[in-house]
């Protein structure tokens, strides 16, 4: 049976019994090339560990543990893993868990992520996976077409989602994926996106007291650096625009157009001051 065929896929899902469930943000992943794209990305060799997130019926975890040493796929749906679990290969461990509560340090270091992620879960789980002193050493994604836009966004369209992505590594997008490859088709296109951890963050920092900052300057988007900053940091204007005066940042930009250069002058001041 051929899960990337879609009479196949709803055979499978009437014998089993199972509705995508639209709470789950299940939609399956009817297209081959696609399903070799992301597998593609993740440049995958025999000895890898590879973390799935959201396997539902294991259209790609079976090709994976074909590929690689072992797979660990998590699911938040009993009944796909109770599924998935019938005539498992001897490489796959299937966890029933939320991904957002699964311990990433029971996994080996250096270990991959291979996932078509639910829309919900992205940005939670992508701080999550990034934040940990576990973390993968890459990430093959599939992922909303307009959060892998945003997720490779260059200054002057940055966002807090890819400010976390990019201070810990480099991202990139592989191949799109429109929306009638899927079934239930959803209502946006989607993409294939490569995230390489770097081999240390952009630059030194607490990221509890970066990432406060940082949400302080995007609290209020449309306002310029002097006042977001004010009111995010609950700070006196003077002190905002001694501590833009000490980064060289010109108090009328915006938190968007900072690169990570501008983000590291501005942490130092803002601790230096400190105000984080």
């Amino acid at each position: 049976m051929d899960l990337t065929n879609l009479n196949d896929l709803q055979t499978a899902l009437r014998l089993a019994g199972i509705k995508p469930k639209k709470g789950l943000g299940q939609h399956f992943l009817v297209d081959r090339p696609s399903l070799e794209a992301i597998m593609g990305a993740a440049d995958l060799t025999p000895s890898d560990i590879v973390l799935e997130v959201g396997p539902g019926l294991g259209v790609m975890t079976r090709p994976l543990c074909e590929r690689v040493g072992r797979v660990v796929a998590v699911e938040a749906d009993a009944e796909l893993a109770e599924l998935l679990g019938r005539d498992a290969p001897s490489n796959l461990t299937i966890a029933h868990a939320d991904a957002l509560r699964y311990d990433l340090t029971t996994l080996p270091a250096g270990y991959k992520v291979v996932a078509n992620l639910p829309y919900y879960l992205t940005s939670n789980l992508l701080r999550q996976l990034l934040e940990s002193t576990n973390p993968p050493a890459t990430m093959s994604l599939l992922v909303q077409k307009e959060v892998a836009e945003r997720l490779v966004a260059a200054p002057g369209q940055l966002s807090v989602l890819a400010l976390s992505v990019q201070y810990y590594a480099h991202a990139k997008i592989v191949a799109m994926v429109e929306r009638h490859k899927f079934w239930p088709p959803p209502q946006v296109d989607s993409a294939v996106v490569r995230i390489e951890r770097r081999a240390q963050p952009a630059f030194a920092a607490e990221p509890e007291r970066l990432f406060r900052l940082v949400k302080a300057g995007f609290g209020e988007r449309r306002k310029q650096l002097k006042n977001s900053l004010a009111g995010g940091l609950n700070a006196s204007d003077q002190a905002i625009l001694t501590m833009l005066a000490s980064a060289e940042i010109d108090q009328t930009r915006r938190a968007q157009e900072l690169d990570l250069a501008d983000w590291q002058r501005l942490y130092a001041a803002a601790a230096g001051a400190k105000l984080i």
